[in-house]
């Protein structure tokens, strides 16, 4: 009897992954993550390379001025690194032009102090397609700057940088009529269940800009140190992972779309100790879009960010407003915001849960505690159910399906100043259920300090 394809995905999600025998036999093959959370969260494992094998891309015949020998240079030095069994692969000091950079299982990228991987900005460099996502809903698409795609212990690690050019991006960041009917597009061939070999959003001009590093369907993944310059789409975008641990990362970008972090339908992931300066959300946990979610069905789990500092973006923390999947136990703790001087607008809300009458999934048990903030456009908690931006008139509703918000936990927080500390609009159908705050200070008021539509067990205290 044929398997459902949503049993398989979740099946294979839950498999045990076994480190290659080359990679076992360094002393501390991986570092266990035990992460305090108001909620049961397991033990993150992610590698650890420190006595693995190295391969230089110099060695490999990488070039610094030259694109071509560069890029070549590097998936030589990565093929290496995986076929024995793995290793680091180690770019030194200096700029290096590149083009994508695809990671195998049992391979870290470590940049040296003073090394920095400049990625092409021609479109053409990122062809041909892979499978990947937009917005939740997958496709077949420009190639991430660095992907990974079903890989097993990956890292990107050092104290260098990675850094995109915006020259066509920036284009791209606008969404003339051809860019709209490709997402309509991509919505109906989705919403029809074609397989994503053939969604092909690089035919014709769609321009659906790549994230910078995504890894699609790993497993024991890290991100530390290194720093990021700007990003076609958002930056980083763990998808269908689990293990996931992104720490002492900086990262800069300031364009369309240009959230740091995105976990999205992927579970057991630590964001600690990075530093945000984003041109949208620092942070945004999100689990697909209405049919391929659904599909999917895989929520967004055991999420954790602390300790981090946000100088410029949208939201502290996102929920959504892709969540047709489902969110479930994220904690933010020890975050500051303090808005960099001259910045373009002030971050918006320090929690901000988005959906619509389309999504589905839920939302439930999400913490935030022990924030210290300089003054937000908006307010501590806002909860918006009627967040559709450009779909709103691209596509009708098809299928009403709402999404249940239940348990949202706010204690300790200081913001100077915001216009509310709470702005709850949930649906007459299905209200917002238990919200709490407990020692929330806003400093000045502009607004109405707490406004609540279809809201049930709220307590402020």
């Amino acid at each position: 009897m044929a398997l459902d394809r949503r049993m398989i995905v979740q099946a294979a999600l839950l498999l045990p992954i076994l480190p290659s025998r080359a990679f076992a036999r360094g002393r501390k093959p991986y570092r266990t993550y035990h992460v305090q959370a108001p909620f049961p969260m397991p033990v993150i494992r992610v590698p650890d390379f420190t006595d693995a094998a190295q391969f230089s891309i110099v060695a490999h015949g990488a070039v610094a001025d030259d694109q071509g020998k560069t890029s070549a240079a590097i998936g030589a030095a990565i093929r290496a690194a995986h076929d024995a069994g793995g290793g680091r692969v180690l770019v030194p000091a200096g700029i290096w032009r590149t083009g994508p950079v695809h990671l195998r299982s049992n391979v870290e990228l470590h940049l040296e102090d003073g090394a920095t991987l400049l990625f092409s900005p021609d479109p053409r460099d990122y062809l041909p397609p892979v499978p990947t996502s937009w917005e939740g809903i997958e496709c077949l698409n420009y190639s991430p700057l660095i992907y990974a795609h079903e890989c097993d212990n990956v890292a990107i690690t050092g104290s260098g940088r990675l850094e995109a050019q915006l020259d066509v991006w920036r284009e791209w960041y606008l969404r003339p009529k051809a860019h709209m009917d490709g997402l309509v597009e991509l919505y109906q061939l989705a919403r029809a269940g074609k397989p994503t070999e053939q969604r092909d959003m690089t035919k014709g001009a769609a321009n659906l800009r790549p994230h910078f590093i995504q890894f699609n369907r790993c497993r024991h993944v890290l991100v530390e140190g290194v720093s990021i310059q700007n990003s076609p789409f958002w930056t980083i975008h763990p998808y269908l992972c689990r293990d996931v641990v992104i720490r002492q990362v900086r990262i800069s970008a300031h364009g369309h779309n240009n959230d740091g972090v995105d976990p999205e339908m992927s579970q057991g992931v630590l964001i600690e100790n990075c530093v945000f300066d984003q041109g949208d959300d620092a942070v945004s946990v999100k689990s697909g879009r209405e049919d391929d979610a659904w599909r999917l069905a895989t929520p967004s789990r055991n999420i954790v960010m602390r300790d981090c500092l946000v100088k410029n973006g949208h939201q502290l923390m996102a929920i959504g407003s892709e969540i047709s999947g489902g969110v479930e136990n994220v904690f933010v703790d020890r975050c500051r915001v303090e808005q960099v001087s001259g910045a373009k607008s002030a971050l918006n809300n320090l929690l901000f849960v988005k959906t619509n009458e389309r999504r589905g999934g839920f939302v439930r048990n999400i913490h935030l505690t022990n924030i210290t903030s300089t003054a937000v456009a908006g307010g501590v908690l806002s909860v918006d159910t009627d967040v559709l931006y450009q779909w709103r008139t691209l596509v009708p509703t098809y299928q009403r399906k709402l999404t249940p918000i239940d348990g949202l936990h706010i204690r300790n927080v200081v913001v100077t100043a915001g216009q509310f500390r709470t702005r709850l609009k949930g649906e007459a159908s299905l209200p917002v259920r238990d919200v709490t705050l407990q020692n929330v200070r806003v400093g000045r008021l502009s607004g109405q300090a707490v406004e609540t539509v279809n809201v049930t067990g709220y307590l402020d205290k």
